[in-house]
């Protein structure tokens, strides 16, 4: 694994733990240090790269949300997880067509070529395993990560079909995002995000900024367009 490819992992497992960090009290000038190293790490992440992390996150939200669907029998976490395995074939058709190798191709769930991810993977089950308020929170979070990481490698690519791909799968986190949010609503709780600023978490719920709901945010295909008829878009 190369050091860009191991920066943006980095990333990955530092912010997917601000969430649990925050609530032991940590400061919001950790919490910056953290963000501050994390955005010059992702700087340095070539577009390969980005795509071979992508493929096993979305991979992650599928096994993580199986997992909960299997411990809380919650449909929500069964209905998203479908979903997520149509996002990996997303990823799949684009490593595809980009000539990449597909390390997880036949992995079984649980199993990562990425240490961080199985790692976080471990970590979120555990989390998640608590309780059903906490598998939603998990759920949230996981979306969290998956815009903000779409949106980072999004901004750094011109290849126009790597554009509608995450540009699609960045619409289906939003739809995620809120299905989550709406299950914690019935339990009398919410989730604060701790990737994506509040403004666009807003925006995610109510429609100004949500990318189902708002047009292309990028510079390339519609955000709703689907590609050639190979996967269905969630």
């Amino acid at each position: 694994m190369n050091t860009k490819k191991i920066g943006l992992i980095t990333m990955i497992f530092l912010l997917a733990g601000t969430a649990f960090l925050a609530a032991e009290g940590v400061t919001e000038e950790q919490l910056a240090a953290i963000e501050q190293e994390s955005v010059y790490e992702a700087s340095a992440v070539s577009e390969e790269d980005g795509i071979l992390l992508m493929r096993e996150e979305e991979k992650l939200a599928r096994d993580v949300y199986l997992a909960l669907y299997e411990k809380w029998n919650i449909n929500v976490f069964n209905n998203i997880a479908r979903a997520e395995q149509q996002h990996m074939d997303s990823m799949a058709y684009l490593m595809d067509q980009q000539g990449i190798a597909d390390p997880v191709a036949y992995a079984a769930p649980g199993e990562f070529t990425i240490e961080k991810i199985d790692n976080l993977y471990t970590s979120l089950v555990e989390q998640g395993s608590e309780s059903p308020v906490a598998a939603l929170k998990v759920g949230a979070l996981i979306e969290d990560l998956d815009i903000a990481d779409l949106e980072e490698l999004l901004a750094g690519t011109d290849d126009q079909l790597t554009i509608q791909v995450y540009q699609n799968l960045i619409a289906g986190s939003e739809n995620h995002m809120r299905a989550f949010m709406n299950q914690l609503s019935m339990y009398g709780e919410t989730y604060e995000p701790a990737y994506i600023t509040s403004e666009r978490m807003d925006g995610i719920l109510y429609g100004s900024m949500g990318m189902g709901n708002a047009g292309s945010m990028g510079r390339g295909a519609p955000s709703n367009s689907r590609g050639g008829g190979h996967h269905g878009w969630n």
